[in-house]
């Protein structure tokens, strides 16, 4: 099967395209950001999963680029809201929701739920489409929702999750400890091992 010769991270956003590229590389091959191709703009996330929206954004990105796309969508889990925000953690919110007016909201919805029940979890899926070939994987992180924002680093809700294997936020860490342990990472290094070996020589 012939070399993976280029490829596009398919988001608009700046900070998952900064942890895509920290975590993602194939040997051989390009890896491009949107940022080489305004002519996408912003893709609508109708999903009604994670999957599905990952999977909307690698096949719009490959459709009009040409070229073999990569997605992601990730997703906050509160066991104490029924898994949300789930597959609506951006707009957690509202459509024009900010990342402190999301963590906000949370933090509001979640004053009264006692510690021992405010597990949570991270959930990323990672896509992939030629135009041939679908593929996808995911990432998982385990942890709970803290009672106030800790941390300087991150984006999104990273200052009100701390994470069970370390007891830190995700914004308490450096890039570098995030990206080895994230649900993002661990679902594009998933994606790297699935694509090395697709596309042998």
């Amino acid at each position: 099967m012939s070399r993976l010769e280029k490829l596009v991270l398919a988001t608009n956003n700046p900070d998952k395209m900064k942890e895509m590229k920290a975590v993602f590389s194939i040997q051989g091959s390009i890896v491009l950001g949107l940022d080489n191709f305004p002519e996408v703009g912003e893709i609508e996330e109708t999903g009604a999963t994670l999957l599905e929206n990952s999977f909307l954004k690698a096949h719009a990105v490959h459709i009009i680029t040409g070229l073999p796309a990569i997605a992601d969508d990730t997703g906050l889990e509160v066991d104490a809201l029924n898994g949300a925000p789930g597959v609506f953690s951006a707009r957690y919110a509202g459509e024009k929701a900010t990342y402190d007016d999301n963590v906000n909201k949370l933090l509001l919805d979640m004053r009264s739920v006692a510690d021992d029940f405010r597990t949570a979890r991270f959930r990323t899926v990672s896509s992939f489409t030629d135009g041939i070939r679908e593929l996808w994987t995911e990432g998982i992180i385990e942890g709970e929702i803290t009672r106030e924002a800790i941390g300087a680093g991150g984006f999104g809700f990273d200052s009100v999750f701390k994470l069970l294997q370390n007891g830190k936020t995700f914004a308490e860490m450096t890039e570098k400890e995030k990206n080895k342990i994230s649900h993002r990472g661990i679902a594009l290094r998933k994606m790297q091992e699935l694509l090395k070996n697709t596309f042998k020589e």
